[in-house]
């Protein structure tokens, strides 16, 4: 049986929609988790990486939609390719449930949830990054020259960061790494995207 390859003006839409569903799964996940936040401050104190996080993966949830309009440039679609993007989302969406989690009761507070799952959380933020440099493959050789030589230093940087924030539970390291990943997203952003035009 040979494998089944599909045009990609026919199979993108179904595509984005699959991705769409799981990536909404994701947003209102981090939504839900900041809204019961807000209803019952006094049940869990904040934690200011905690929630620096829960920025950072919302804004990696919300440009990641935005980026895979980039997959049009896909000429051919296998269930492969397929499958891996779906993938993609499935990881981004676990990142939300390792946010904020069914419950809490075996936690007194978000900081101490935080890094008694930080393992998870890093491992799964740099499967991201793995995935993310597949996926610019997929999209082609001309696509990755135009990221410049800046994201091949980014990428195994950030990885290189979630290993060490997975195995350090060392709080001034932890609030350096949110707050640098979160201003560089903020910068990638700006660079990449048409923000205000």
């Amino acid at each position: 049986m040979e494998p089944q390859v599909v045009a990609a003006p026919e199979l993108f839409p179904h595509i984005r929609i699959v991705m769409g569903m799981v990536i909404g799964l994701g947003v209102a996940r981090l939504l839900s988790g900041v809204a019961r936040i807000v209803q019952y401050p006094k049940r869990s104190s904040l934690y200011f990486v905690h929630l620096a996080w829960v920025a950072s993966v919302l804004l990696m949830l919300i440009s990641f939609w935005w980026w895979e309009f980039g997959l049009y440039q896909v000429e051919t679609w296998t269930f492969g390719k397929y499958l891996f993007v779906i993938s993609y989302a499935v990881v981004l969406f676990l990142l939300c449930a390792l946010l904020f989690p069914d419950g809490m009761e075996d936690y007194r507070n978000y900081a101490e949830f935080f890094h008694d799952r930080r393992g998870w959380f890093f491992g799964a933020l740099a499967v991201t990054y793995v995935m993310d440099i597949a996926d610019t493959l997929i999209k082609g050789n001309d696509y990755l020259v135009s990221l410049g030589p800046e994201y091949i230093i980014r990428t195994p940087l950030i990885i290189l960061l979630c290993i060490i924030a997975a195995i350090v539970r060392n709080k001034p390291f932890h609030v350096a790494f949110v707050i640098f990943k979160l201003g560089y997203q903020i910068y990638w952003i700006s660079r990449h995207f048409n923000v205000i035009a």
